[in-house]
């Protein structure tokens, strides 16, 4: 077994001492392989401005509203999506499940959502099991969006007793399921017209937001101005470790404060958490586009290779988010994450390194990347290596 010794001198007062230390380096050392997880944004590990941050900051009880650092953050979201109140959230999740619960205030309730959206799929039936709330889908199409015609054909009539009552229509900004689409400013504004054309609330499901509006080169507040609420997530691509942000009226945060509290969201001195979502609102927040940019190299490394094996579609590359297709027969798009996550011996001597990409098979069809705050323009050249290396052999 290969060993190096690594030479360790120790500093006391003023002199050296004599003796060193040594340290093993074993073969299993030099042979790790580098690892560069782009599964999900929310990979990502806080900042040291971010540690730092939440080891300072200053506290209350924010049940009693009393948590400067949280008063702060709820103050400066609700400036930067243009709205007139805002809330602190565990997460992502339990935010969009308070704000259907409270638009939806009474019983015999229906909200329109989209069959890719991940209030349908990924949250578990909160709004049935909690809200006692039905669902309507509406289909998503390729860009994300839902057809407005199909909304409209979706309302229930308002005076027929046999029908649930629509309350709430649901969009969701970037699309993750369709690959982390940007919704239209145009499509937006169409959508909330419709919404209060039938008296009805508009929740925008906006865990990506941010990355939205650094697409469209616009402020977030152009972005959430069509919705009557919007949740923001802070762990995503802002690198934060948990919370999340809901946004709206007045009126519908005090609402939203109660809903909070009774699904075990009683917070206390919260700022501590509170204080990294800050620091992610000074840094992280504006290096989205750097994501975006490195996205785009990696799908670009894919269309390089030019395999029918696998592809990727150019123009639903709009953020952070890159869909590669897997159309080789016997090839799973498990069977091809799990070949990126594994070294063979030829691959490393081909490369010249040791590369493992963990990505993740979103569907049958499609493998799902994501690229944040903590991917490198290195990780980026290792990542389209392995991939072309990878596409190349199951193509042959």
């Amino acid at each position: 077994m290969l060993k190096t010794l690594v030479k360790h001198c120790v500093r006391q007062n003023a002199g050296f001492i004599s003796c060193c230390c040594y340290r093993s380096v074993t073969s299993e050392d030099v042979n790790k392989p580098y690892v560069i997880d782009l599964r999900s944004d929310t990979a990502t590990k806080p900042t040291k401005e971010m540690r730092d941050a939440m080891a300072s900051a200053k506290v209350g009880d924010d049940c009693f509203k009393e948590d400067p650092t949280v008063n702060e953050l709820q103050s400066r979201v609700a400036k930067l999506l243009g709205t007139e109140d805002a809330l602190l959230m565990p997460s992502g999740c339990m935010a969009n499940l308070v704000a259907a619960l409270s638009h939806c205030q009474n019983k015999y309730c229906e909200v329109i959502l989209g069959d890719q959206s991940h209030m349908f799929l990924y949250e578990v039936g909160g709004m049935a099991q909690y809200g006692g709330l039905q669902t309507n889908i509406v289909k998503n199409l390729g860009d994300g969006t839902l057809d407005l015609d199909q909304i409209s054909s979706h309302i229930r009539p308002a005076d027929d007793r046999d029908q649930p009552q629509t309350e709430l229509i649901c969009l969701e900004n970037t699309q993750n399921q369709c690959g982390g689409r940007v919704l239209p400013l145009n499509y937006l504004k169409e959508a909330y017209s419709v919404a209060k054309k039938h008296n009805i609330k508009l929740h925008m499901d906006g865990a990506r937001v941010l990355n939205a509006a650094t697409h469209l080169g616009v402020p977030p507040s152009d972005v959430t101005q069509y919705c009557d609420s919007v949740m923001t997530s802070f762990s995503k691509g802002l690198a934060c470790p948990m919370g999340s942000v809901l946004a709206g009226s007045k009126d519908f945060i005090a609402r939203a404060f109660r809903v909070r509290k009774s699904l075990g969201g009683g917070l206390h001195q919260a700022g501590i958490l509170a204080a990294c979502m800050l620091v992610a609102l000074d840094t992280t927040a504006h290096r989205l586009h750097e994501d975006h940019q490195r996205a785009r190299m990696i799908a670009e490394g894919v269309i390089e290779v030019s395999s029918p094996a696998a592809n990727v579609d150019m123009d639903g590359v709009d953020t952070n988010i890159v869909m590669i297709d897997i159309n080789k027969e016997g090839v799973s798009t498990e069977d091809f994450c799990n070949r990126l996550a594994q070294v063979t011996e030829a691959e490393s001597v081909d490369l010249g390194e040791r590369i493992v990409t963990k990505m993740f098979p979103f569907t049958k069809k499609s493998v799902r990347l994501v690229t944040h705050n903590d991917i490198s323009d290195d990780d980026v050249r290792k990542t389209v290596k392995k991939l072309q290396y990878v596409i190349r052999e199951i193509s042959a």
